[in-house]
């Protein structure tokens, strides 16, 4: 058996945050050196919602170009390698969109209309007309993952449902046509650093909440950010006896300081430590381990062309695949060769 393939894919919500390079890209950077991956910003995910503010979406497409290349920009200047993984952007693949209609036409209604996914993002989101582009996501996911044979999607635990659409789909396909077209995608499950917003340590890092530390971020842009940290609201002076475990900066020295981390706790517990030093300290750290990605994510930014063609050659490299599986596919469903009848 030869590498095998894992897919995955992201919203184009433009630069990266903190949470973004933690929660999924540390994982894609290991994982390229051991699996043939394909990583995908999927554009037309993000039209399946209404946007508004900031957020990309239907109604609100402006900035959709401008973050497709912001996020490809993050990715490599994070160590995602073209080298070594296909990078690409989802609406340059057709085939993708071919696969998705005829999965729609053998996906059963309930399916979708049952899909927690689903109603978590009408209420998320607060869509009070949603879209038929929305009802049909987990079939446009499954076509992403599957066009390419995808065995593999990296997730956390709490998101292992989120795969069960695409395994679903690849069953009944190969059930229906008498074929094994498609892999029965697992999923790699990984352990995913919950990583918190700047504001407390029990909230999620997001774009949404304006809670984030981004790599586009200067130093110091990082260090204000780290200066406004929620901290422990009872440790009101230095020498006040404090409680690490609801502290934001603490969480973030677990990432940034990990080897002084049991001092930081130690002398925090004990009135040794202030927090105005204590956020100093990780804000020197953070910036020193983010300095190289903002070197690499400048110089990026300066060609370009660079990005360009990366994506490019990653389409390329996706379309062969997604044409491969597309030709078996029709032939599974009897459709007339596109060379003739």
């Amino acid at each position: 058996m030869g590498i095998r393939r894992v897919t995955s894919g992201m919203r184009p919500t433009g630069s990266m945050h903190l949470g973004n390079l933690h929660g999924a890209l540390d994982n894609w950077v290991r994982l390229q050196n051991d699996y043939d991956c394909f990583f995908f910003i999927v554009d037309w995910h993000a039209l399946t919602t209404p946007g508004g503010g900031d957020a990309v979406g239907y109604e609100n497409v402006g900035r959709l170009r401008e973050n497709v290349v912001e996020m490809a920009i993050d990715w490599v200047a994070a160590g995602l390698d073209p080298g070594k993984c296909a990078i690409f952007i989802q609406s340059h693949v057709k085939e993708v969109a071919e696969l998705h209609l005829l999965f729609s036409m053998i996906t059963p209604l309930g399916w979708l209309e049952r899909n927690p996914t689903y109603k978590e993002m009408v209420l998320g989101y607060k869509i009070e007309h949603p879209s038929y582009g929305l009802l049909g996501y987990p079939t446009l996911q499954a076509a992403d993952i599957l066009a390419y044979k995808g065995e593999f999607v990296p997730v956390g635990k709490d998101q292992e449902a989120h795969v069960n659409m695409t395994r679903d789909l690849a069953q009944r396909f190969n059930s229906l046509f008498g074929r094994d077209v498609f892999p029965i995608t697992e999923v790699l499950l990984t352990e995913i650093p919950k990583v918190p917003g700047i504001d407390a340590a029990d909230k999620k890092m997001s774009k949404s909440s304006g809670n984030y530390i981004a790599l586009a971020h200067d130093e110091a842009a990082t260090a204000e950010r780290v200066r406004i940290m929620f901290t422990d609201p009872v440790k009101i002076r230095k020498n006040d006896k404090g409680h690490p475990d609801g502290c934001v900066v603490y969480a973030f020295h677990g990432f940034y300081n990990k080897a002084e981390q049991p001092l930081v706790r130690g002398e925090c517990e004990a009135g040794l430590r202030g927090c105005v030093d204590c956020k100093k300290r990780l804000a020197e750290r953070m910036n020193e381990a983010l300095r190289p990605i903002r070197e690499r994510r400048r110089d990026l930014a300066a060609h370009p062309g660079r990005i360009r063609d990366i994506l490019i050659d990653g389409a390329g490299k996706a379309r062969d695949a997604a044409r491969a599986t597309l030709d078996e596919v029709r032939d599974a469903m009897n459709l007339p060769p596109k060379d003739g009848i």
